[in-house]
Parts: structure tokens; sequence; C-alpha cells
């Protein structure tokens, strides 16, 4: 067997094309990512605006509401609403009135579609075992509190899910200011 032909045998072609493969692969792990573009901060001024939050009185028969000052970084209707309902999940500041939830208690998500607000309600509140006044009092401080700002009406869901009630009290129709008006 001649020279060139052992060189050249297929197990030698085979063993140089794999060396030359693994060496552009080292090559290509080696290589220095391009930096990526850093992020463009978006520092937006946070306005501040007065809001009417209800709650309830002690005895829970009665609307109470407390204006209160929030800060939102757009000024819709639906940034605003939630803002709303994130300091009517804190609680009151008079003394004299009483939150509807307890302390801790995760707000609800709120969303607009046209003129209709719908309240994501947490399943935590499932577990309040309220009675039929506290829940109503419950529905009724958000729903009063949402169509301050603007809105026809409120539609209640739990953890995402249409709901036949809460507690004792129906959830399938929206709820309106009238329908809290008595309280």
């Amino acid at each position: 067997m001649s020279v060139p032909r052992k060189l050249f045998s297929p197990f030698n072609v085979v063993s140089a094309a794999l060396l030359a493969v693994s060496v552009l692969a080292l090559q290509a792990v080696q290589r220095t990512p391009p930096t990526p573009e850093p992020p463009k901060l978006d520092l937006t001024e946070r306005q501040t605006l007065k809001v009417k939050v209800y709650f309830t009185d002690p005895q829970v028969q009665a609307l109470k509401p407390e204006t209160r000052t929030v800060q939102v970084s757009r000024t819709n209707t639906r940034s605003v609403a939630q803002a709303a309902v994130d300091v009517w999940a804190r609680g009151p500041f008079d003394k004299s009135f009483l939150g509807v939830v307890p302390a801790g208690t995760p707000a609800p998500k709120v969303y607009l579609r046209g003129q209709h607000y719908y309240v994501d309600l947490p399943e935590a509140y499932t577990k309040l075992r309220y009675g039929a006044s506290g829940e109503r009092m419950l529905l009724c401080t958000l729903t009063r509190t949402l169509l301050e700002q603007k809105g026809q009406d409120v539609t209640f869901l739990v953890s995402g899910q249409n709901v036949e009630a809460l507690g004792r009290i129906d959830l399938t129709q929206p709820f309106a200011a009238g329908d809290c008006a008595d309280q």
C-alpha cells in the first residue's frame, strides 16, 4: 500500500473532518456574545388624585365615604379605579369606620370594558364567612367605590371565573349604584 493511500484512508478522512468540526465548534462557544441593549427606563411621573372610597359603620348597616389621596402613573379610568380598590383593601383612616376585609387581604383586580367594571375577587374572599349582610356590604362598598369614578355597573368574578354566588349573595347579575343605595 502506498503512503498517500494510507494517508487518505476512510478512517483518517473522517477523523480529520471531525477534528475540523470540533475546532470550529470550540471557536463558536468561546466567542464573546454581543452586548445586549439595556432596557429603556420609562420613568413616568406619578400624579396625585383624590378618590372617594366607601367603608362601613361599626354596625355594618351603612356605607361611609372617605376621601383618600392616591398616586397613579396613568390617569385613565381603570388605573384610578384599581388605585381606589387598593386603598379600599387597606382599610379606612377614620377609626369610626370599619374596613370590609381583614388587614393583609389582597386587593381585587379591576378591569374595565366600556362602562362596565369587572372585579376579580381573590379566593380568600370566599372564606371570609361574613353572613349575608357582611357579604352584601363587601360587594356594595366595592361597587360604590368603583362607580364613584365612572361606570354603569360592576360584575364580580372569583379567581377569574364566573360564579353564581359569594356566600348568600347572588353574583349572576352585575351590581349597579341603585343596588347599594339602601345601605
